[in-house]
């Protein structure tokens, strides 16, 4: 399928279907209660909540209470943030850096930015295993580097939502390059 060329989507508003699917009537229970709830609180917040709150809002209501955070070394300060917040709601927060393991590049065969100074690997499956140790109900990245955040996915076992994408150039605002009319004309070589 290619909806992006699509110039009527009719799906949204007049039901119309260009493929039948069936996956999300054959979803599991768990699978299931996690559709309910988000279309509960998308019904109930719409622009209402900001993406943080809507996170707050949905662990709640799975009632999770335990709340795993993979982050970018980066962004410390903003995850001691976002940590707290769901600590004062109550939730126990496990946090785990890209970092963990301190593997050096140069063991895995990766290339180094400064090839002559020790230059810990980022470490993903690392990060979801530490989670999965704990037994996260619920894993939020936040500013995991492209590819990353993939393996994250892949390996972690709690469900997983982004709250910050990384983008060093943007502020985190990926969506910024869409929306400026300088990046749009970068991005399409005009």
């Amino acid at each position: 399928m290619k909806c992006h060329r699509c110039s009527s989507p009719g799906c949204y508003r007049e039901g119309k279907k260009c493929k039948e699917l069936q996956e999300l009537k054959e979803l599991c229970e768990f699978e299931r209660r996690l559709l309910e709830v988000s279309s509960d609180i998308e019904r109930e917040f719409y622009c209402k909540l900001t993406r943080l709150e809507e996170l707050l809002e949905f662990a709640n209501r799975m009632g999770f209470k335990k709340v795993g955070i993979a982050f970018c070394i980066g962004l410390f300060e903003e995850v001691k943030f976002v940590a707290e917040v769901f600590e004062r709601r109550g939730f126990e927060v496990f946090s785990v850096a890209c970092k963990v393991g301190a593997i050096d590049k140069s063991e895995l065969n990766l290339k180094k930015m400064q090839p002559c100074k020790l230059e810990a690997a980022c470490n993903p499956v690392g990060q979801a295993e530490v989670l999965n140790e704990v037994g996260t109900e619920m894993n939020v990245i936040v500013g995991l580097c492209v590819g990353h955040d993939m393996l994250f996915q892949m390996y972690s076992r709690a469900p997983v939502t982004t709250l910050i994408v990384k983008d060093r150039v943007l502020a985190h605002n990926p969506a910024g390059a869409i929306y400026s009319g300088y990046y749009r004309k970068k991005l399409l070589g005009r």
